[in-house]
């Protein structure tokens, strides 16, 4: 699992996406509105809908902003065309980062990035300089509490898991991105407490870096974050627990 993967799930559990939730909701009724157009308002025949759907309730998104953004996918309701991005380039030390992004204008977008990626020591790159480090994943983090992790890890495998890593009080487990949906009813059907379910670009491998360039690399992936229309980052650090402990405080 890559740091970054780590962090995440360490600021969800400590509730720091609280504090983001207004925001968090902005980028998910993004992502409903661009499934929507893409596929049809139906969840049961918009497999990209599906997902996103379930991922707004697990962030406890309100129904209503749920059907408001379906409503204006559907162009039920006025609002902007959102145009999808992935944007790629290196931080610190060269480490690989890859940004999903949706935006009504690209231009300031692709600005607002790149000024990022200046200002912590990193760069913007060319179209597929740092992609084909990274593969599409279902990732669902489990927690453990205080159950034996082995075990549930050995249960997640026989849902159908294709990996599993173990940490401290949680657990990732890894799907293809067709297996989600099933691994993870798969999963609630043997009571296993779910955080969170969703496809990420995981790196397929990934490097260790020194202090100085971890702490910039953090800062940088953070900023990104915080942008309204980037709706994801992904980068191929692995940040140690002292590194993680020590950008928390």
């Amino acid at each position: 699992m890559s740091g970054h993967s780590k962090w995440s799930t360490i600021k969800r559990q400590k509730g720091v996406a609280d504090a983001r939730r207004g925001q968090i909701f902005t980028k998910l009724a993004r992502e409903i509105i661009v499934a929507v157009r893409e596929a049809g308002p139906n969840p049961e025949t918009n497999f990209r809908l599906r997902l996103v759907v379930q991922k707004a309730r697990d962030n406890n998104m309100p129904l209503d902003n749920i059907d408001r953004a379906i409503k204006r996918g559907s162009g039920h309701a006025e609002g902007a065309i959102l145009a999808e991005m992935v944007l790629e380039g290196y931080g610190p030390s060269g480490v690989a980062i890859l940004v999903q992004a949706l935006s009504d204008n690209r231009n300031r977008t692709l600005q607002d990035v790149r000024n990022i990626f200046f200002r912590h020591g990193g760069n913007l790159g060319e179209s597929g300089c740092v992609a084909w480090l990274f593969d599409s994943r279902g990732v669902i983090t489990l927690e453990t509490n205080a159950k034996d992790a082995e075990e549930l890890a050995l249960q997640a495998i026989d849902t159908g898991a294709e990996d599993v890593k173990i940490e401290n009080k949680y657990i990732e487990v890894y799907t293809k991105p067709t297996e989600l949906e099933k691994v993870r009813e798969a999963l609630e059907q043997k009571e296993m407490a779910i955080a969170s379910a969703e496809l990420l670009m995981v790196p397929k491998s990934t490097i260790e870096m020194e202090e100085k360039a971890a702490l910039q690399t953090l800062r940088l992936l953070d900023k990104l974050e915080e942008l309204d229309e980037v709706q994801s980052v992904a980068c191929n650090a692995d940040f140690s627990d002292a590194i993680l402990e020590k950008y928390q405080s």
